[in-house]
């Protein structure tokens, strides 16, 4: 995209700021020359880490807080042009076995970084969602998706503010803390077998650099009301496994709680809003009104889920490996 981002000369505020995303996000904000950039999260020791890589670089600030702490966030989003809220808990089993941990998190959480936003009168806010938010069968799905319809029908709260809200949803981040690459590559030289759920599972995957890459045009673009979905690859898990440590013996260990076989990101009853317009969907809101307008775009076909199992970008293991020497 030509001409000046959202992020240039303004004060950006990140949730989750010493996340993997986070820390590549904030990044390029100053790369982009954001005027400041706010890192909030509740690690005190990966602050203190992530200060390290930023060496005399006077426009960051630090908050210590939690987003569970609506009075912390309007503090900290004093003077904020541009949010974006990456901070969320994650892991699908533990979940299901913390529910209510990750409802106050990603819900209660989410409610409080809306709120914060509308009262500071941030231009901007776009949240980081997840596949697992579509058509979910797992409480960290379900909190992901009642976070993003916290997102989008805050538009309506925000109709006669200068705030505009705008969701980002895309598959699992190759590269990222936790990634299954560098733990697939570690028990490949230990020569210990690669823990494969199912033979058969499939996921959609982007490089963190593409990710962010993603939000910042997603900032661009947005007038309020959309949810971002970028076309991108997928493939099997057992694919992935050849590419990363060729001929590495695999054990099958089933399905943890709460998994998917095969991963979405638009369901078939969000078709009829879904639009594709370039390497992106917009899947357009229920309600609107604020006043949305949709962008112009081709009209996804009635009844068209997009899934990791038939996506037309379905990699084969030299298009997994490809992908993956990317990261290196």
């Amino acid at each position: 995209m030509s001409g000046r981002t959202s992020l240039e000369g303004a004060s950006v505020f990140v949730t989750g700021g010493t996340g993997s995303f986070g820390k590549a996000f904030v990044r390029r904000a100053l790369e982009e020359g954001a005027r400041r950039v706010v890192v909030f999260s509740r690690d005190e020791l990966k602050q203190h880490d992530m200060r390290g890589d930023f060496p005399g670089e006077d426009r960051l600030r630090w908050f210590i807080g939690d987003i569970r702490d609506r009075d912390r966030l309007r503090r900290a989003m004093h003077g904020v042009d541009v949010v974006v809220h990456a901070a969320a808990l994650k892991q699908v089993d533990t979940a299901e076995y913390n529910p209510v941990e990750y409802i106050r998190t990603n819900v209660n959480g989410s409610e409080n970084v809306v709120e914060a936003a509308i009262d500071c009168g941030v231009q901007k806010v776009v949240a980081l969602s997840t596949d697992k938010a579509s058509s979910p069968i797992n409480l960290y799905g379900a909190t992901k998706l009642s976070a993003d319809r916290l997102f989008i029908s805050a538009n309506h709260y925000a109709a006669h503010q200068p705030t505009r809200f705008a969701v980002v949803r895309y598959g699992n981040v190759l590269g990222s803390r936790g990634s299954v690459i560098p733990f697939f590559r570690r028990l490949a030289a230990e020569g210990r077998p690669l823990p494969i759920t199912d033979r058969r599972m499939t996921r959609f995957w982007i490089t963190l650099p593409q990710a962010v890459d993603f939000v910042v045009e997603s900032l661009d673009l947005m007038v309020g009301g959309e949810l971002y979905v970028p076309r991108i690859p997928s493939s099997r898990l057992i694919d992935l496994a050849e590419a990363v440590a060729p001929g590495a013996a695999t054990v099958d260990v089933g399905i943890r709680p709460g998994e998917k076989l095969h991963e979405e990101m638009i369901a078939a009853d969000d078709a009829r809003r879904t639009l594709l317009t370039g390497d992106r969907y917009v899947i357009t809101p229920y309600l609107a009104g604020w006043g949305y307008e949709p962008p112009a775009g081709e009209q996804v076909p009635e009844g068209q889920a997009y899934q990791s199992d038939t996506n037309d970008l379905l990699l084969d293991v030299d298009g997994v490996r490809r992908l993956v020497e990317s990261l290196d």
